[in-house]
């Protein structure tokens, strides 16, 4: 019978029990040992009895070898049969193999359900962490976020972010004067550490549904707490968006969970395999963000435990925060090595029957000092102990049994289909296309103005040519005319000169037109012909006769 008190760990030689009391499961812990020294076994039986005691866990499975928790070990497979003879061992007279309830979990939403969470939830702190970003840019990301929230601008996923921050750059001169420095270059540079995150597959995690981490914190019919296992074989590829999604992960619960003390056994248990990858190139105020969460989230009835190959990994700060520890073998072929051991001895409550230095180097497989918190909160004496072993299979299941292990759990197809919704990037792509159309019209009304302009300007040019062509028309009649006159004024000079002109002038003046002078001038020299002067070379009495004859006909 599973006791709901506290969790059995293992059994030292002389049969005394190591046992982890549940009230004080959430002052979080410590799995550590070299490669090869049982970690991840017990980390496997921790999760089992955390599940069997009604706990709800959490676990990333690195490896990918803790998926066979769902399913139940057997005696004809190794190392199972030799599980059975340790549990005998340690006096486990309730184990037996048995499954646990699972779910399994994948940001990529492959191996499990997808996880994903929107942009807005991670904020900038932590997604400039994921990114790398130097202060300036992480600076310059915070600008987006005040000003996406300012704007009432949804950041759901990476497209969202990416169009914010081409709108906050169009905006640099307007946002420089209010908020700081918005640096072009700063846009750019962190645009192509979010295109380096997409090729890590990292834009699957940024969208909705966003997880409801209520998820996390259910139990099964008969009462276990179901154990959640984030595939993380492929997210190990991408060190910075595991660690932040872990650090998320904190966060979130921190903020949601309610404060409820120390209850009698956790709400929610998190192991985190490979925690070095928390730490790794962290800042400070990274640090001191981890720091913060793990040592109040206890308040929140959630247990830490960090499993790391090598005790030194954990900062100090965090390091002190963990009450239940379990220390496989170290080995000390390097001084950094030799240092962690001594690192390790110093951290355990002594006892004058374990040399912790000497112990941690000659630890078989399966087993570990152990040091966990008592029913007073005191950590009891460092045991050398050997490790129950776990009653589920150890090693991971095959695809046919995880797909039907998936179809099968509580969650469902929840999460299956992502949902794009209108959000900051549909916004403002309408608010561009708006401007574009806009800039369209303008450019177009700009263009036919500019053709109604050149069409005015081409009727006034064939309006000016038309009045130079009438100008021009009148002139020539003009100049027409004056020839016309002209040589009506040289005619009658010549005849004024004429004496034959003279003896018909009369007559053409009564002929009233240039016709009848022309005929009377004509008739007159072929009668008489004309001196080369222009007189006449005969007259007298016939000529006067001619010309009376003439002028009285042409009055008449």
């Amino acid at each position: 019978m599973i006791d709901t008190t506290e969790l059995f760990v293992g059994a030292t030689g002389t049969g005394v029990r190591q046992s982890l009391v549940l009230k004080r499961a959430n002052r979080h812990g410590l799995i550590a040992g070299a490669t090869g020294t049982g970690k991840t076994v017990t980390l496997q039986g921790l999760v089992e009895n955390f599940s069997a005691a009604g706990v709800p866990v959490f676990v990333a499975d690195v490896k990918g070898d803790l998926s066979g928790i769902a399913m139940a070990g057997s005696a004809t497979a190794k190392p199972h049969a030799a599980f059975a003879e340790r549990a005998a061992v340690c006096r486990d007279s309730d184990w037996q193999y048995r499954e646990t309830p699972v779910v399994f979990w994948d940001l990529f939403g492959d191996a499990g359900h997808p996880i994903r969470a929107t942009v807005s939830e991670m904020g900038p702190l932590l997604l400039s962490r994921m990114l790398n970003l130097n202060d300036v840019q992480e600076g310059v990301l915070t600008i987006a976020f005040h000003v996406a929230d300012e704007d009432g601008l949804l950041l759901l996923d990476l497209d969202d972010l990416q169009a914010m921050l081409v709108h906050v750059a169009g905006r640099a001169d307007e946002l420089t004067t209010r908020y700081g420095n918005v640096g072009k270059q700063s846009v750019g540079a962190i645009q192509r550490a979010l295109l380096q995150l997409r090729t890590q597959g990292g834009d699957r995690f940024f969208g909705e549904p966003a997880l409801d981490l209520a998820d996390f914190q259910r139990v099964s019919d008969d009462g276990r707490g179901i154990v959640s296992v984030l595939a993380a074989d492929k997210l190990m590829a991408s060190p910075r968006l595991y660690a932040t999604f872990l650090l998320w992960l904190l966060s979130e619960l921190f903020e949601t969970l309610p404060e409820i003390g120390d209850p009698d056994k956790p709400v929610l248990v998190f192991f985190f395999d490979e925690a070095h990858l928390l730490f790794d190139d962290a800042s400070d105020a990274l640090i001191d963000k981890v720091e913060q969460v793990v040592r109040l989230i206890r308040s929140k009835g959630v247990g830490i435990y960090f499993v790391t190959q090598n005790p030194v990994d954990i900062p100090d700060a965090v390091a002190a925060q963990l009450g239940n520890r379990v220390q496989h073998a170290l080995r000390a072929f390097t001084p950094r090595e030799a240092r962690a051991i001594r690192a390790a001895a110093e951290t355990f409550r002594a006892n004058p029957g374990v040399d912790v230095g000497q112990a941690i180097t000659e630890l078989k497989t399966g087993e570990a000092l152990v040091s966990v918190l008592q029913a007073d909160g005191s950590p009891s004496p460092v045991e050398r102990t050997l490790i129950r072993p776990p009653r589920s299979r150890v090693g991971p299941v095959t695809p046919v049994e995880r797909g039907v292990l998936m179809e099968t759990d509580i969650i469902g197809d929840r999460y299956d289909t992502a949902i794009d919704r209108e959000s900051a990037a549909e916004l403002l792509g309408a608010k561009a296309g708006e401007a574009a159309a806009a800039a369209a019209a303008a450019k177009a009304q700009v263009a036919a103005d500019k053709e109604a302009a050149l069409q005015a300007k081409e009727d006034a040019r064939a309006a000016k040519e038309a009045e130079r062509r009438r100008i021009a028309e009148q002139r020539a009649a003009d100049r027409a005319a004056q020839e016309e006159e002209k040589a009506a004024r040289t005619t009658e000079r010549e005849a004024a000169n004429n004496p034959w002109s003279r003896a018909t002038q009369s007559a053409t003046r009564s002929a009233g037109s240039a016709v009848g002078r022309i005929v009377v001038n004509e008739i007159g020299k072929q009668v008489f012909g004309t001196t080369r002067g222009g007189r006449a070379k005969s007259g007298g009495v016939v000529g006067g006769l001619l010309r009376g004859v003439l002028g009285g006909l042409f009055r008449g």
